[in-house]
């Protein structure tokens, strides 16, 4: 399959064939680079509607499972501090599948979620 370009009601429907997978999420944001595995139990989004200022992303995706997260900087490997995992979501957020790993990307970074299969 080519790479191609998401809606985001395609994107979500995509993913949701993931749920009660091994999941890897590789977040590429300015000079970071963190690196999250987890079993993915659920997929939801949340809108935030008391926004004070463009720091604070308008909606959240929230992947939720038990999961460890890998920061390059520190080298160190650590659980999830808590059952989900927050990727920042914009209006003008890109949503992309190349037929095995989406892409998101945002303002702030690049997020790619592939499955991890043992």
């Amino acid at each position: 399959m080519e790479h191609q370009f998401l809606s985001v009601e395609e994107f979500n429907r995509q993913l949701q064939q993931w749920n009660g997978q091994q999941i890897k999420i590789t977040k590429h944001e300015m000079d970071d680079v963190d690196k999250i595995v987890m079993h993915l139990q659920d997929i939801s989004y949340d809108l935030n509607t008391r926004r004070i200022d463009d720091y604070v992303p308008r909606y959240n995706l929230l992947l939720k499972g038990d999961g460890r997260i890998e920061t390059l900087a520190s080298m160190s490997n650590q659980p999830l501090p808590a059952s989900v995992y927050e990727i920042p979501l914009e209006n003008n957020t890109l949503y992309e599948y190349d037929g095995e790993k989406f892409f998101i990307t945002t303002e702030r970074g690049v997020y790619k979620i592939e499955q991890v299969y043992s």
